[in-house]
């Protein structure tokens, strides 16, 4: 199990709190240090069984400097969304944690990242 956060980020703390909490074996990546490659991003996207727009922070700045909400959400843009994520990591939802089985859930509540801990 891996999970992608951002220490400053309460949900991410709180996540990680409810790992250690259930005793989870896990790996902590700190992805605005150590920045997925597009595909880790594309594969992360398969795991979760999202598009890209649906795990981007719209409303940070460097969205609203992309013109994000602009873009369209299509199979054609799809490309441009992971790189635009994969160039600027702080637009990645968080926390994500990868499950043992192959999944992936978004963990912003408590509920997330216990469904994730049921899927080891």
């Amino acid at each position: 199990m891996e999970i992608w956060i951002n220490p400053a980020c309460s949900k991410c703390r709180s996540a990680v709190s409810l790992l250690d909490a259930e005793g989870a074996d896990y790996t902590v990546r700190r992805y605005l240090e150590d920045v997925p490659s597009p595909d880790e991003i594309r594969a992360v996207l398969g795991r979760l069984g999202l598009e890209p727009w649906d795990i981007t922070r719209t409303q940070e700045e460097a969205a609203k400097e992309l013109g994000l909400k602009d873009w369209p959400r299509d199979a054609d843009a799809r490309e441009r969304w992971v790189t635009a994520l994969a160039e600027h990591p702080k637009l990645i939802q968080r926390p994500i944690i990868t499950a043992d089985d192959g999944t992936a859930v978004v963990g912003r509540t408590d509920d997330a990242v216990r469904d994730a801990l049921t899927r080891r």
